[in-house]
């Protein structure tokens, strides 16, 4: 018993320790770079989905093994940890920290409720939507916690509005309060106190596990004494949580910058295929935003049949008597947008470069017409999506907000200085700085298969799925992709299986977008378990949900999402890329056998 104790205790350290062990014979035996590559990317994957090592840690190790096996010199490696994708980061994180900062966020989130009514099913659907738009912006662990303390302050007041009603009208019935029912409601709030007591935001996400724990703690002791009137009313808190969680993940799927697995597969592949120039800011969101909506909507109307029931005749009706629950519920929302006050220059002039950001990257070169870029045509592909980050970003660091003053000696206010939009400080704190080691450890990964020729070896062992018909190649890379990204992060998946799905599209002679897009849209697909994804992890954290909740309703999405996917693939997005033929900018099929 003592043995089994000791592994327990030091069971993370067995686990960094025997992927190593175990899967050294293969360069000790099979002398190739192939082997010695296959080793790195082996151990690394083994590791990170264990996640036994913190994600960027082991991202670190392409780092350290590459140049030892003599796959890549260590000046080199070290030039994939930085690229391009890390200054569209910066620039983005810029935006997201003025956004976050002057409480532009939560201005927009409120004013899109209060435009859409306070009907369940209306207002269900006016918080994804407005949780949806500031996912393609903001990061999702952002959005999702800084959305969810608005949705619980509004559920539970809808739960107060129902329940001075009945009080009323118990009152006026009998002419007291029944008190045997005053007795129950105290047992299922203790009840539900134990379960607040017992449920913790899910460990495992770096810098995310941070966030999760600061922002959703105080709310939920803040609502110990919570009572469900109904079952209604906790099918209602149900159906809002998980709406915020999926959405915000919707929402990111929108933008290259709205999730990091978009930015991931952007880099890979226009490092991979440079005369492509097809993937950037305004063709994604073609490409991605119609199956966004309609993701979203079939999620909306899933959800909504699952736990309160879908009622059209209910939802459309017109003319209809707001009741107490909505009244409280228009109220809460609208308390919640006069405490920000009228709109200030700092939400003003974020706003303001938010727009022109979103102008610049649209028309930077948007394929129909001549974009801007083509101002720069001495110098063309110089000028990305990157550029147009780096410029707005390094306005809020110029750009006054407000004066610093102080009070001389004899009393007078003075200005001596001004603050700018952010300051540096603020950056840092907002700068998802893992993320940006775990993509750079991908990219010195991709680089590492290529210079070994792994890649080229991989692909022609995978040509014999040719025979397949490619729409059940899709699916089944689809549903491998999305089942594997419940158990590992999104960027570490999209991270490994990029450099292994690139070779198997030219290997088999179909355009690379038609396997990589799909895989990379169901990457985001994580809506299974609360540890799947730090949007889950947080709402999950409220006590409202428990994990069979989450798993019957995220396995309806994941479905909804893979099909739409499909769906995309074979409508708008085919002819958008042209996916029927092998491009030209892909590399030649060469039918030479590696060793």
């Amino acid at each position: 018993m003592k043995v089994f104790s000791y592994i327990l205790v030091y069971r993370r350290f067995l686990l960094i320790v025997l992927p190593p062990l175990v899967l050294l014979p293969l360069p000790i035996i099979v002398r190739t770079k192939e082997a010695e590559c296959a080793y790195t990317l082996a151990v690394v994957a083994a590791l990170w989905l264990t996640e036994a090592l913190p994600l960027p840690v082991t991202a670190l190790l392409p780092g350290l093994l590459f140049p030892l096996f003599g796959i890549t010199a260590s000046k080199e490696v070290a030039s994939a940890y930085f690229k391009d994708f890390h200054l569209l980061l910066i620039g983005v994180i810029c935006l997201a920290t003025s956004i976050e900062k002057w409480n532009l966020h939560k201005r927009i989130a409120l004013r899109m409720v209060m435009t859409v009514g306070v009907n369940p099913a209306w207002l269900t659907l006016g918080l994804m939507s407005s949780t949806a738009f500031l996912s393609m912006w903001l990061s999702n662990t952002s959005t999702a916690a800084m959305v969810m303390p608005i949705v619980e302050a509004v559920a539970q007041q809808i739960i107060s509005a129902q329940a001075e009603v009945e009080a009323t009208q118990m009152t006026s019935l009998g002419g007291s309060t029944n008190h045997g029912l005053e007795i129950d409601e105290s047992v299922n709030g203790q009840e539900k106190n134990e379960r607040n007591e017992k449920t913790i935001p899910a460990p495992g996400y770096g810098n995310d596990a941070g966030k999760i724990s600061s922002k959703t703690e105080p709310e939920k002791n803040s609502d110990t004494g919570t009572k469900y009137r109904t079952k209604k009313d906790h099918m209602m808190c149900k159906l809002m949580c998980l709406c915020i969680a999926y959405s915000s993940t919707i929402g990111g799927l929108t933008t290259i910058t709205g999730t990091s697995t978009n930015l991931i597969f952007s880099e890979h592949f226009n490092t991979r295929y440079p005369d492509c120039r097809c993937i950037n800011f305004g063709s994604w969101f073609l490409l991605s935003f119609p199956a966004a909506v309609i993701i979203l909507l079939l999620s909306w109307i899933w959800l909504q049949w699952l736990f309160l029931g879908f009622n059209f005749k209910e939802m459309f009706k017109c003319g209809k008597t707001k009741t107490a629950k909505q009244k409280a519920c228009a109220e809460v929302i609208k308390q919640e947008y006069q405490k920000l006050g009228p709109m200030r220059y700092q939400e003003i002039v974020t706003l303001i470069l938010f727009i022109v950001m979103a102008l610049l990257w649209f028309s930077r070169d948007p394929g129909f017409v001549p974009g801007w870029s083509a101002l720069f045509s001495k110098y063309p592909g110089f000028a990305t999506d990157s550029t147009v980050a780096l410029l707005i970003g390094i306005l809020f660091f110029i750009i006054p907000a407000k004066r610093l003053t102080k009070t001389t000696p004899t009393g007078e206010i003075v200005a001596f200085d001004y603050s700018p939009l952010i300051t540096w400080k603020e950056f840092q704190s907002f700068m998802p700085w893992d993320i940006a080691i775990l993509v750079g450890g991908g990219f010195a990964l991709a680089d590492g298969c290529e210079e070994s020729g792994l890649s080229k070896w991989i692909g022609n062992k995978l040509s014999p799925l040719g025979s397949l018909p490619v729409w059940l190649i899709i699916l089944i890379s689809s549903l491998l992709v999305t089942s594997l990204t419940e158990v590992a992060s999104n960027p570490a998946t999209i991270t490994l299986l990029l450099p292994i799905l690139s070779p198997l599209a030219e290997a088999i002679q179909v355009n690379p977008l038609y396997i990589l897009i799909p895989s990379t849209l169901c990457t985001s697909f994580a809506f299974l378990l609360p540890v799947a994804n730090p949007p889950n992890a947080i709402v999950f954290s409220y006590g409202h949900l428990k994990v069979m909740d989450m798993v019957k309703a995220g396995l309806g999405v994941n479905i909804v999402g893979v099909a739409v996917v499909m769906l995309g693939m074979s409508t708008w997005i085919w002819a958008l890329f042209d996916l029927s033929t092998y491009p030209s900018w892909a590399p030649p099929i060469s039918n030479e056998t590696m060793p």
